[in-house]
């Protein structure tokens, strides 16, 4: 009895019963407070008071409204409109660039040394372009007089930003554009890190590509798709810059309005501040709402992250 004591008594505590992790993690959280929660806690908090170029200049006191810049947004239509806009566009971003990255980190795979370098470069490059530079391109190549695509398709003078379908259509060939890569390397390093006897064993079976990719790979491959399925809808859910430049800020009568635009539109261009507050308040709410969910139903299926 008392070797065991000894030995319990001498044994070292577990990490997480001390407060040395603590220790080490309390300068990255000091970053992260006044780079993320202080700023979130300023946006809540003009969201709950009446907030306008009045009251930056002084001219008038800043009144407490509380919960009356959100039933101001609710209770207007075009609120609902960009909403359902921005939802959609969104989905149809992301389901483009996981299809796009994916397909083309299974591509990597099959092709040489030479062809996966130029590819990756190529990928690279497109993922190091400012939004702003890579957006003006796009417009170029899109462009109604001088564009090269119109040419090759032979559609003369056809303005890509003037309808609201094409216009939207343009920008997500752009978001794609610049996204893919990041799903693309990400999946890539999953794909070489699962053993090459599970690949050659479901080939033998003779189970094609598709096949190998949907049972076999998808589901070692979860926790990686995961990532970057919730990274890819924070990224495309508040897309503003594409928007802004190539739209002209929003497309003819706001037609290609989508939340992140709406609230720079409200905050800056009508300095309505606290309403703008709010839009990024819900905005952040909903992202809140659908990475738990999409988290919580993946434990639910046993998967670890």
């Amino acid at each position: 009895m008392r070797g065991r004591r000894g030995l319990s008594r001498s044994s070292p505590r577990p990490w997480g019963s001390s407060g040395t992790p603590w220790l080490y993690l309390a300068p990255a959280l000091v970053v992260l407070g006044g780079l993320l929660v202080y700023p979130i806690y300023q946006l809540g908090l003009i969201s709950f008071f009446q907030y306008t170029q009045a009251q930056v200049s002084g001219g008038e006191p800043t009144t407490f409204k509380g919960f009356g810049n959100y039933s101001e947004l609710f209770s207007d239509s075009q609120f609902w409109q960009v909403l359902l806009a921005t939802v959609l566009f969104a989905a149809a971003c992301v389901v483009s660039t996981l299809a796009v990255g994916c397909a083309l980190a299974v591509l990597l795979t099959r092709v040489r040394a030479v062809p996966r370098l130029v590819l990756m470069l190529a990928a690279l490059g497109a993922w190091a372009t400012p939004a702003v530079t890579g957006s003006t391109v796009w417009l170029l190549l899109f462009d109604p007089d001088f564009g090269p695509v119109n040419r090759i398709l032979g559609l003369g003078d056809h303005s890509w930003t003037y309808g609201r379908l094409s216009a939207f259509f343009l920008v997500l060939l752009e978001v794609v554009w610049c996204s893919f890569p990041f799903v693309m390397v990400t999946v890539y390093a999953g794909i070489r890190a699962v053993p090459s006897e599970v690949l050659e064993a479901a080939a033998l079976d003779g189970a094609s590509q598709w096949r190998i990719w949907r049972s076999v790979l998808t589901p070692m491959l979860r926790p990686i798709l995961t990532v970057v399925t919730i990274q890819s809808v924070i990224w495309d859910f508040k897309v503003f810059t594409q928007i802004y430049v190539m739209t002209n800020g929003g497309g003819i009568a706001g037609q290609n309005l989508v939340l992140n635009v709406y609230a720079y539109q409200q905050a800056f261009a009508s300095s309505k501040y606290s309403l703008g507050s709010a839009i990024g308040v819900v905005m952040l709410l909903m992202l809140l709402a659908v990475t738990l969910v999409y988290l919580r139903l993946l434990r639910r299926q046993g998967e670890e992250l």
